[in-house]
C-alpha cells in the first residue's frame, strides 16, 4: 500500500469548505450581535493549526486569547479596530496584516463588514490532543 503524499491547499481552486456560523458570547458582547462566518480550508492536528477565511458583520466584543493561542490575519475587505486593555487601538483595512499574540486581551470591533484570511496556532490544543 502506498502512503498518500501531502498536497497543497489552494483556497481559490479547491472545493470550498462548508461555513460555520456563530456570534460573540453574550458575556463578551459590547455592541450589536454580529454573525461570524468561518470557512476552515486547512486544519492540522486536533484543531491546533487552522487556516481559512473569516467574515463578520459590524459589532464589537471583548477578546481574550489564552496562553499558547495566537492568530495571524490579513484583511481582504472591510475594516476592524482592535484595542488592548490599556486603550491602545489599531485599525486594519484591505491589505493590512496583524498578529494577535497569546495572552492578548482587549476589544475587537468590526467597523465595516470584514473578510480576512486567518491562521490560528493553538499550542494548548496540540498538547491536549
Amino acid at each position: 500500500m502506498t502512503a498518500s503524499l501531502p498536497r497543497l491547499t489552494d483556497f481559490q481552486t479547491d472545493a470550498q469548505p462548508l461555513p460555520s456560523h456563530d456570534r460573540p458570547r453574550p458575556d463578551r458582547l459590547v455592541a450589536g450581535n454580529p454573525e461570524r462566518t468561518t470557512w476552515t480550508h486547512y486544519s492540522a492536528g486536533q484543531g491546533d493549526f487552522d487556516c481559512g477565511v473569516w467574515a463578520c458583520e459590524p459589532g464589537a466584543w471583548r477578546i481574550a486569547f489564552p496562553a499558547g493561542k495566537e492568530e495571524f490575519f490579513h484583511v481582504i475587505s472591510g475594516r476592524i479596530r482592535i484595542s488592548d486593555d490599556a486603550g491602545q487601538a489599531r485599525e486594519f483595512g484591505p491589505g493590512d496584516a496583524c498578529v494577535i499574540p497569546a495572552g492578548f486581551t482587549g476589544l475587537f470591533e468590526v467597523l465595516e463588514a470584514v473578510r480576512k484570511h486567518f491562521v490560528v496556532l493553538d499550542r494548548a490544543a496540540a498538547r491536549a490532543g
